[in-house]
């Protein structure tokens, strides 16, 4: 997409970047629950970032924060060195949130010209439309629209204007697969301008194709914090699947060593185990013969789910020792 917006010149080589978003010691409650627990966090321009977990772990809190529908209780949220409310005001954030409508009564074109129009550095429309891939759809009445042609609209709304930092909460939710890959394709395009991209979804595999960088939060924190290959490296675990023609003995495959999951699937077997090489020497110390051996890392969703346990395991025993203690 080409703008007529005068651009940045990109800093030298070895200068230190400033942030894009800081949150520093952030903290967010809603009566007795914190959704946002002494959040420190930072982004930086050109960046592609996926913001993953589970229900509950202060995403949408986060991205609120970050926008400046809400306040937090402590701590400060900075972009581009300045209140968010700032930063908006001047058209350096585009955002495509879940929560509200889109204008009804209006066309597409219609609505994404009132969106360009308000933008201080509105591109031109057609170009818009275009890269939305909503061309085809821009004389329709937004409210006759399907959910995934919604989501395209509200990603030409988030990318009117030459912002730096577009926010995206779940943007291809709805979208057909080809749509998806267009998506991702234009928000490629919108990174190697030099924009940072911030997006939350529950599709793990988006994060592991799209994303240089994955930031996991859980209990309002930052659980993790790096590239998709180092969250999965963190984990620690592998995958081992196998076939047995013999009868499956789930007692004593559950006690090979390192284990973190066993499943059993008919004949079929797969494990997660911390230490691969030792799981697979004590498999054949059974007398087991596996066909069909493979030894593979963690996906990133698997590698999601060992470190959001792990940490729920670490909280309970960290609260059953407190309460034993004060007992």
């Amino acid at each position: 997409m080409t703008t007529t917006a005068t651009t940045t010149a990109a800093p030298a080589e070895g200068a230190k970047r400033a942030p894009v978003v800081s949150f520093r010691q952030v903290t967010k409650s809603y009566g007795a629950v914190r959704a946002v627990a002494d959040l420190d966090l930072e982004l930086y321009p050109g960046e592609t970032v996926a913001l993953l977990g589970p229900n509950g772990a202060g995403k949408s809190s986060t991205l609120d924060l970050l926008l400046g529908l809400r306040t937090p209780d402590a701590g400060g949220v900075t972009l581009f060195g300045t209140t968010p409310q700032r930063a908006i005001e001047q058209g350096r954030v585009g955002a495509m949130l879940q929560s509200g409508g889109l204008m009804e009564g209006v066309k597409v074109r219609e609505l994404v010209k009132l969106a360009r129009d308000l933008h201080p550095r509105g591109y031109p429309l057609d170009e818009i439309l275009a890269s939305a891939g909503i061309t085809d759809i821009a004389d329709r009445m937004v409210d006759k629209l399907s959910g995934g042609q919604e989501q395209r609209v509200r990603f030409a709304l988030a990318t009117a204007g030459a912002g730096d930092l577009i926010v995206l909460d779940e943007p291809t939710t709805g979208m057909d697969v080809s749509a998806r890959q267009a998506f991702w394709g234009a928000m490629r395009g919108q990174a190697r301008q030099g924009r940072t991209v911030l997006f939350a979804t529950h599709y793990l595999e988006e994060a592991d194709e799209v994303a240089d960088r994955v930031i996991v939060l859980h209990r309002g924190r930052v659980l993790a914090d790096g590239t998709a290959a180092e969250i999965k490296a963190r984990a620690g675990a592998r995958r081992i699947a196998f076939d047995l023609d013999e009868p499956v003995d789930r007692e004593a495959l559950g006690a090979l060593p390192s284990l973190t999951s066993l499943e059993i699937s008919g004949r079929t077997v797969r494990i997660q185990s911390r230490d691969a090489d030792a799981t697979v020497h004590a498999l054949y110390g059974l007398g087991c013969y596996p066909r069909n051996l493979e030894v593979s890392g963690l996906g990133l969703e698997q590698a999601f789910i060992a470190l959001t346990t792990a940490s729920d395991a670490s909280t309970t025993g960290s609260t059953e020792q407190e309460g034993g203690a004060g007992r």
